[in-house]
């Protein structure tokens, strides 16, 4: 069973009420491992990994309505108050600990776009990490360019890819939540998760 760190939560307690940024539920990625456990800001200035996140908190509902439009964030399911929330005590994290991803990717869809430049200030679009939740045809050539990706992440730098759940669960075989990311190294093994939801 996955746990959380008490040293972690007491610190993120700290943060929030001292500096308002939000610090990171951590937990282990496999309570098995028999390293120690290490904060996912010591694995990223190790670099050669990627958070994988999925898009913050969405208005209710699954996938996007009947009259979904890939170019129009109008008819897509797109972020709440509160996902909108946690988007920006995203980026606050990373900005307290200064670390500064390589490159911002994200799915074309508004959700995944909004996370991403709410957090980051900024993204590039990558089809790699569009949904396949109504194209699972198309999903095993998607996890194998973003598979391919991973591998070539350098040592000492990390990326930030944000996506969707579906994405997530065929490279990694987990069910992240909303706002929640796995951080992933070059074989695509989960070292560590965060959440900011």
């Amino acid at each position: 069973m996955l746990k959380t760190s008490p040293t972690l939560l007491h610190r993120r307690s700290a943060l929030t009420l001292l500096a308002a940024v939000a610090w990171p539920v951590l937990v282990r990625a496999d309570e098995s491992a028999k390293e120690p456990f290490r904060e996912p800001a010591a694995l990223l200035r190790i670099g050669a990994c990627v958070v994988l996140l999925r898009h913050a908190t969405t208005m209710p509902g699954i996938g996007d309505p009947p009259h979904f439009k890939l170019g129009d964030c109008r008819t897509q399911r797109n972020l709440s108050d509160v996902g909108q929330q946690e988007s920006r005590r995203l980026g606050a994290w990373f900005a307290a600990q200064q670390l500064q991803p390589r490159a911002v990717l994200s799915s074309a869809w508004c959700r995944c776009k909004d996370t991403a430049q709410l957090a980051f200030g900024q993204h590039t679009v990558w089809p790699a990490l569009n949904s396949s939740f109504r194209d699972r045809i198309s999903q095993p050539a998607q996890t194998e360019v973003v598979r391919q990706a991973l591998s070539r992440i350098p040592a000492q730098q990390f990326e930030v890819w944000v996506t969707h759940q579906v994405n997530i669960s065929a490279i990694t075989g987990q069910g992240p939540a909303m706002g929640e990311g796995f951080i992933l190294d070059r074989q695509g093994q989960v070292m560590s998760r965060m959440a900011f939801a």
